[in-house]
């Protein structure tokens, strides 16, 4: 067993991986991928996206994605806390703020934070996992 620990660029690879994962069960739902890893000095949101639903009326989602190679660490949606939670809505409005700054008009007023986990069991295509409206 490898008990060497991962060095920064194989976990950004690896987070790499899930992000484009993600990305891609979103565009399959047809979603509008609007912005990918925007970080500012306070963090950074995965994706940001618009759901096409007409029941989401074009509902901005701020997408937060979690990659796990196998449940050691436990289910990739664990990671996300209710202390994520409120630093992904911080980060949302940062981000709508600085659209709004730059004179760009708002992409809707609804909106949602969302939960990607992706999980690779060795031997298994990966699964995806998503949760709409993460209000923990």
């Amino acid at each position: 067993m490898d008990t060497r620990t991962p060095t920064r660029s194989h976990d950004q690879r690896v987070g790499r991986l899930g992000e484009d994962l993600a990305d891609a069960h979103l565009r399959g739902l047809g979603w509008q991928i609007i912005e990918r890893n925007w970080r500012c000095r306070e963090g950074e949101l995965d994706i940001i996206a618009r759901d096409p639903d007409p029941a989401s009326r074009g509902t901005l989602v701020f997408v937060e994605v979690k990659y796990r190679s196998g449940l050691g660490f436990g289910d990739p949606l664990e990671a996300v806390t209710r202390a994520k939670v409120a630093k992904l809505r911080q980060l949302g409005l940062t981000w709508l703020r600085q659209q709004r700054d730059r004179g760009r008009p708002p992409l809707t007023e609804d909106i949602r934070i969302d939960a990607i986990g992706v999980l690779r069991r060795a031997g298994q295509p990966h699964e995806v996992t998503h949760v709409r409206g993460i209000t923990r």
